[in-house]
C-alpha cells in the first residue's frame, strides 16, 4: 500500500488552517477579556488608593482643627483629641476594609480567570489537537510503516532492560497463559515469526502465543501477559503525552490557588 502524499499534504494544511483559526478566533477574545478584567481590577484598586489619601487627607483636617482649640480648655481638647482619634480608627478601618475586599475580588477574579482558562479553554485546544494528532497518524499509517513499528518493537525486546526483563519473565513464568500480542492490523506470517524468535530469545521456545487486532490503535504493537505489558505504538505515546499535560494543568492550578 502506498501512501497517497495529496492526502497527508491536505490534512497537514487542514491543521495549519484550524490552527490559524483558533489562534485568530480562539486566542485573541481570550486575550481581550483578560485585559478588559485587568482594567477593572485597575481601576478598583486605583479608587481604593483614592479612599485611602481622602481618608488620610480628612486625618489631617482633624488634626489641624485639634491644634486650633484653646490650651486653656483642656477638657474640650480632650474630648476633641478622643473624638479625632476614634474617627481616625475607623477611618483606617474602613479603609483597611476596602483594601481587604479589592485584595479579595483580585484573588477571586484571577482564581476565576485561570480555573475557566484551564478547565475550558486549554482543556478544549489540548483535546482538539490530540483527536487532530490521533486522526493524522491513523490515515497515515500503512503496512510499510506497520512493518517498521515491528521492527521497532522486536529492537526494544532484544535489547529490554534488566529489570524489564526480569519482571516479563516472573510474569510469565507466574502462570500458563500465552502472550498476547494485539496490532491494529493483521500482520504478516513473517511478522509472527519475526516477533515469536525475539520474544523466545528471552523467555525460551516454549511460548505460547495469541495474536489479535484492535482497529482503536494507531499503529504499533501491544505485548501482555499474566499482568505485564510492553508497548510501542503511536496510540500509547499519545496517551502517556495526554496525561502528562493534564497532571501538569492540575499542578499549574493548585499552584495558583496557594
Amino acid at each position: 500500500m502506498q501512501i497517497n502524499w495529496f492526502t497527508v499534504i491536505a490534512q497537514m494544511i487542514n491543521f495549519l488552517v484550524l490552527v490559524w483559526l483558533m489562534k485568530k478566533y480562539l486566542y485573541k477574545p481570550i486575550l481581550q477579556a483578560v485585559d478588559e478584567r485587568e482594567k477593572k481590577i485597575a481601576s478598583e484598586l486605583k479608587e481604593a488608593k483614592t479612599k485611602m489619601v481622602e481618608a488620610k487627607k480628612e486625618q489631617d483636617e482633624f488634626q489641624q482643627k485639634n491644634e486650633a482649640f484653646d490650651s486653656d480648655k483642656k477638657k474640650m481638647m480632650a474630648k476633641a483629641t478622643a473624638d479625632a482619634a476614634n474617627e481616625r480608627q475607623d477611618l483606617l478601618d474602613a479603609a483597611k476594609k476596602e483594601a481587604a475586599d479589592v485584595k479579595l475580588k483580585l484573588h477571586a477574579a484571577s482564581a476565576e480567570l485561570q480555573e475557566n482558562l484551564s478547565n475550558e479553554v486549554v482543556q478544549k485546544m489540548q483535546q482538539k489537537v490530540f483527536d487532530i494528532t490521533k486522526k493524522v497518524l491513523s490515515e497515515f499509517t500503512s503496512t510499510d510503516v506497520e512493518a517498521q513499528l515491528v521492527e521497532v518493537f522486536i529492537h526494544k525486546i532484544k535489547n529490554i532492560s534488566d529489570s524489564d526483563k526480569k519482571q516479563f519473565i516472573d510474569a510469565f513464568h507466574s502462570e500458563s497463559s500465552p502472550i498476547v500480542i494485539k496490532t491494529a492490523s493483521k500482520l504478516s506470517e513473517k511478522d509472527h515469526k519475526s516477533i515469536k524468535s525475539a520474544i523466545d530469545s528471552v523467555l525460551g521456545d516454549h511460548s505460547k502465543y495469541e495474536f489479535t487486532t484492535d482497529s482503536k490503535m494507531i499503529g504499533g504493537v501491544d505485548l501482555a501477559t499474566n499482568g505485564y505489558k510492553l508497548s510501542w505504538s503511536f496510540s500509547a505515546y499519545l496517551n502517556s503525552l495526554e496525561k502528562n499535560m493534564t497532571s501538569i494543568k492540575n499542578e499549574a492550578q493548585q499552584v495558583a490557588l496557594i
